[in-house]
């Protein structure tokens, strides 16, 4: 009979004992967004948000402003962020705007990275805090909210975060800092 309650007493002392998001990673292992439907662009924003300690950023198509907006706001309040782009996003736009997402994360002080040394950084990834992964089809864009089919799958684990940010830094190995491939580019 006192083994009962001593079980949920104990059970209780664990449970209060484990920080919320470990919990939420316990309970959460992945979580999925699709579009058209899901908001994948506030599930990205949450996971910004969430973030205490680092952001790492591989981005091929990158004109998200709540996305962008929330990278500058995590970066503001201590968060190391840190982003390699493909060259396309590290240019002129489509439209023929000249402000890239490069260099409004340059303008915030973040660190940006053109990845010149393959035909096409495909790479939409972002690892927060040494413990999530966000990957998918999904581009940092308002079109892949708003216009195409894409997915986002949000992994906590740190056995494979570690592993995409392991290919963050060999990314970064080849990239070049966002200044001077730009200069590179147009000389």
């Amino acid at each position: 009979m006192l083994r009962k309650p001593l079980y949920a007493l104990m059970v209780a002392l664990l449970v209060s004992t484990v920080p919320p998001a470990a919990l939420a990673a316990e309970q959460a292992p992945l979580q999925v967004c699709f579009t058209p439907g899901g908001d994948c662009t506030d599930l990205v924003v949450g996971q910004i948000a969430a973030a205490r300690h680092q952001i790492l950023v591989q981005a091929y198509s990158f004109t998200s402003v709540p996305i962008l907006s929330a990278l500058r706001a995590a970066h503001a309040r201590g968060v190391d962020v840190e982003v390699i782009v493909d060259k396309t996003s590290a240019g002129v736009s489509k439209s023929g705007s000249h402000y890239s997402a490069a260099i409004y994360l340059n303008n915030a002080g973040i660190p940006v990275w053109v990845d010149i040394k393959v035909a096409i950084a495909h790479n939409k990834v972002m690892i927060v805090d040494g413990a999530v992964v966000i990957t998918g089809s999904f581009n940092f864009t308002a079109a892949a909210q708003n216009r195409n089919a894409e997915n986002l799958l949000v992994i906590s684990d740190p056995t494979i975060a570690a592993q995409y940010r392991d290919n963050w830094r060999r990314r970064q190995g080849v990239s070049m800092r966002f200044g001077r491939a730009a200069e590179e580019q147009s000389g």
